[in-house]
């Protein structure tokens, strides 16, 4: 559906070049949700806007749909944006129309007769919950409501691609998700692929279904959500993944576990990262069957990145004659991500 290679955007100024883009290369298939996340300033938004030609790359190519982007006339772009729709962090509503007016806009821009125009606005609004919300005006809605009048806007022209940028940044968590999940129906139900730029990790681990991470100008790592975070292989994907992870052990818990007395018997804490099924396997239970080991859980955390589960464990095992180092080896055994926290 997009097909991206060596895409590089480079900006003159007075002080001189600045490359907001560095060889990009990236494949979205048709029916993706493909997140694009990065901190600000790593050309996440130049990228999203060279897509559509708001941008136009310094070299490169961009392919949507079959139709190589840089390559058309001014009409023919004009046509091409019309497969294209686009969703932003502030809405970009018109004041001075109502709701069904401002969905049907686009509408009226491309000549459509107002039998048409009325039963499209209606379906649309409809479609994003807000048929009764069709003669009232912008101000009189909440940012949840605008940016679902943005959506149904973009939609208007029966769009191949939505492309969305910081859709929800300016959203409190509750409307986010409900944004979320209107993306999400809108995919299932009309098959758009979705590009979506943001910075909250939040919004890849619940709706996109692969991700390109993007750090200085450069796409970083891509592929399956699933499976970038789950191995991710740089400090921006692990960074990210830690954010919503809370995979650091919080000080309060540093400060407990200094304070440990083992005893007699040998001690060992240790911080498990765990991703995929091997959560729902019993490690610490089977554990403590074959090493005779007694497990202390100190801390748990857990959370899903698209239905699969990933989190941090923090367990204290108490043993003797070298079980509990034995254990210890048996977790790196089963693959899983083992720290050990403090040895008595």
């Amino acid at each position: 559906m997009i097909r991206i290679r060596n895409l590089t955007k480079v900006y003159s100024t007075a002080s001189g070049h600045i490359k907001a883009l560095d060889s990009v290369n990236l494949d979205i298939e048709k029916g993706d949700i493909f997140g694009i996340i990065g901190l600000s300033g790593a050309g996440k938004s130049t990228l999203l806007r060279c897509i559509n030609l708001l941008e136009k790359p310094t070299s490169g190519s961009i392919e949507v749909d079959g139709v190589e982007m840089t390559r058309l006339s001014p009409r023919e772009l004009k046509e091409m944006r019309k497969k294209i729709g686009m969703v932003f962090q502030h809405f970009n509503l018109l004041s001075s129309r109502t709701v069904r007016e401002n969905v049907a806009f686009p509408l009226e821009i491309s000549g459509f007769d107002r039998k048409t125009i009325n039963k499209k606005v209606e379906d649309l609004l409809e479609l994003v919950g807000l048929s009764e919300k069709a003669e009232i005006y912008p101000s009189q809605l909440s940012g949840g409501q605008k940016q679902r009048v943005g959506i149904a806007r973009a939609l208007a022209s029966d769009p191949k691609v939505l492309l969305c940028d910081e859709a929800t940044s300016a959203l409190d968590p509750e409307t986010t998700m409900s944004i979320l999940n209107l993306l999400k129906d809108i995919n299932k139900k009309l098959g758009i692929t979705m590009v979506i730029i943001t910075h909250e990790m939040n919004v890849i681990k619940q709706i996109c279904n692969k991700v390109a991470v993007i750090e200085k100008s450069r796409v970083v790592e891509h592929g399956p959500t699933i499976e970038v975070f789950s191995n991710p292989r740089t400090e921006t994907a692990r960074n990210f993944l830690k954010s919503i992870a809370f995979s650091q052990i919080p000080e309060e818990l540093k400060t407990r576990i200094n304070a440990l007395n083992h005893g007699h018997l040998e001690g060992r804490v240790v911080k498990i990262d765990f991703f995929g099924e091997i959560t729902a396997r019993p490690v610490i239970s089977g554990i403590v069957k074959k090493f005779g080991v007694d497990a202390n859980i100190l801390y748990g955390n857990i959370d899903h990145i698209q239905g699969t589960p990933f989190g941090t464990l923090v367990v204290e095992f108490l043993g003797k004659n070298g079980t509990a180092d034995r254990a210890l080896q048996h977790l790196k055994d089963l693959g899983l991500d083992v720290e050990v926290v403090e040895n008595g």
